[in-house]
């Protein structure tokens, strides 16, 4: 493990410098994060009912990645954990904690991003979608955290809403008054349009950080019923639901074809991925351009979400909020033409906190905190990758739960805050990827090491227990 708490910047001597040559220039980032987009909700992982051509193609000039995992089931700390490059064990957000009026539990100021180091050494940084780090003017409110520019839902219990009275831009509220009863505004294309925006400002004189929290396919199910979503409705053909008020929370669903509503997501998502590909090429800038695509967690079941309708995960075991494989492993694709291979697949285990130490390498960014990632830069120069020595996720959410991955032994426990000795499952993800079969009783032994590691790995936290002695 590389980390080390309480580390501040101050006390990180960073340095710039080229690597991989003298003459070279630091490459653009684009990093795509749809949300609670499932492990085969596209093409290019086997969907069947939804066409994904955008990201399809992303894939054919990348790399796929079919062992990658989320840095969390749920949206809050997955965030966390890439931003701050440290899993939920040591990562400052562990669950999603609401703030009034509208926000999540900030990250605090001792919380170093890898934004921060980015924008320090000299580059443009902007984020356009769903935030979930602390409300506006707190310890993590986006520009306290790197970023120059923010555009989007700063909570994430609001960007439920998909026609709100309002979004930020940085300190500003954004009205829109009436939206929420005359849908006129759908504010996944509002983002988006900013986000285009800005990218066409970009002129290749300064490198650029584009980070694209997009909340699609999150619930509500609500989308414009335009051509692409009277399309899935003629090709399900299933008839209507009963639909329920916009503010229900009982799971029921918001459109009257929920099924059509979740595809039509997906593809908007993905006609936003062409858009983003085809503007960096126009612009000359996709030589330079490193483009990534994945999810925060697995697929929901909310609001008429529907996985086994869509066989969201593959036939993973679990979704959201699970800490099996249906819950954290998610599609990631990477793109740069002229430095990745191209129509690529790898199995190499990677996480969403791989991102911080990878693109800190990439920009040269050299003295940077330890953290519990990897970087990533070796494999994509076809050189020898570093393993980890284990992936580790927990969650102090729906009873409290752990996992934790070491080589091809997955561990899990569940009810963590009821009984801190709950039974550890053990699953052989080679032979048995869909967690069927629990080995714990054949392998003590193995159980007993990842025990301890998992004990290893979970750094308490006060605001966060995972155990019912960490309660105050």
């Amino acid at each position: 493990m590389k980390y080390l708490s309480g580390l501040l910047l101050s006390a990180v001597a960073l340095t710039v410098s080229v690597f991989a040559g003298a003459q070279r220039s630091r490459p653009n980032l684009i990093f795509i994060l749809a949300d609670d987009l499932g492990y085969s909700d596209i093409g290019c992982y086997g969907q069947q009912k939804i066409k994904t051509p955008n990201i399809d193609a992303l894939a054919r000039q990348g790399t796929r990645f079919t062992q990658y995992y989320s840095g969390s089931t749920v949206c809050a700390p997955a965030r966390s954990a890439f931003l701050t490059g440290l899993h939920t064990g040591h990562t400052p957000i562990r669950g999603n904690r609401e703030l009034p009026p509208e926000g999540q539990y900030p990250l605090p100021d001792s919380s170093i991003s890898f934004p921060m180091l980015l924008q320090q050494s000299g580059y443009y940084t902007a984020a356009f979608g769903k935030w979930s780090m602390g409300f506006i003017g707190s310890s993590g409110d986006p520009q306290k955290k790197g970023f120059d520019d923010f555009f989007g839902y700063n909570c994430q219990r609001l960007a439920h809403k998909y026609y709100p009275d309002h979004l930020w831009f940085n300190h500003t509220k954004i009205d829109y008054p009436g939206n929420p009863y005359l849908h006129s505004d759908y504010s996944a294309d509002i983002i988006h349009a900013k986000a285009l925006e800005t990218l066409q400002k970009q002129d290749g004189s300064r490198p650029f950080f584009l980070y694209l929290p997009y909340t699609l396919p999150h619930f509500d199910l609500t989308v414009p019923h335009d051509s692409l979503y009277q399309h899935y409705v003629k090709l399900f053909n299933e008839p209507p639901k009963t639909i329920v008020a916009k503010n229900d929370t009982t799971g029921k669903p918001f459109e009257p074809y929920p099924h059509a509503a979740f595809a039509a997501m997906v593809s908007r998502l993905d006609q936003y991925v062409g858009e983003v590909v085809a503007l960096v090429k126009k612009k000359g800038l996709d030589k330079n351009t490193l483009i990534i695509f994945t999810s925060d967690n697995g697929p929901h079941k909310e609001g008429g979400g529907d996985p086994e309708f869509f066989q969201n995960t593959a036939s993973l075991r679990g979704i959201k909020r699970d800490l099996y494989e249906g819950g954290i492993r998610d599609p990631m694709i990477m793109a740069w033409p002229g430095h990745i291979r191209a129509g690529a697949a790898s199995d190499h285990p990677f996480a969403l906190w791989d991102f911080h130490d990878t693109f800190l390498e990439l920009a040269g960014i050299r003295g940077a905190k330890p953290t519990d990632g990897v970087s990533m830069v070796p494999l994509l120069a076809g050189k020898k990758q570093k393993h980890h020595d284990y992936l580790y996720w927990e969650l102090p959410e729906a009873g409290g739960k752990q996992a934790l991955r070491w080589g091809k032994w997955k561990a899990v426990k569940n009810g963590t805050l009821a009984d801190a000795g709950a039974p550890v499952e053990l699953y052989d993800l080679k032979i048995d990827p869909f967690e069927k079969n629990n080995l714990a009783r054949q392998h003590p032994e193995i159980v007993a090491q990842m025990a301890g590691m998992m004990k290893e790995a979970h750094h308490p936290n006060k605001d966060w227990p995972l155990f019912a002695s960490e309660k105050q």
